[in-house]
């Protein structure tokens, strides 16, 4: 019967973070929105609009903004 000698595994390579907090990813889906709404139908430009300013009221009454 043989012996299996295990290798040691590589350590993984540290993965950047990518991950962003909640006020950034709400003021970058605005200005996203805002690009969009400029390119597409009226039907369309009406609900990113609404989306739009949705979010800018929660981001502003997150962030004490009147």
């Amino acid at each position: 019967m043989s012996n299996v000698i295990p290798f040691k595994k590589r350590a993984a390579a540290p993965v950047p973070s990518t991950d962003i907090d909640l006020f950034t990813a709400v003021d970058a889906a605005i200005r996203d929105l805002r690009d969009i709404a400029l390119g597409c139908d009226a039907r369309a430009r009406r609900q990113a609009e609404e989306c739009r300013r949705m979010l800018e009221r929660a981001f502003h009454a997150a962030v004490g903004e009147v």
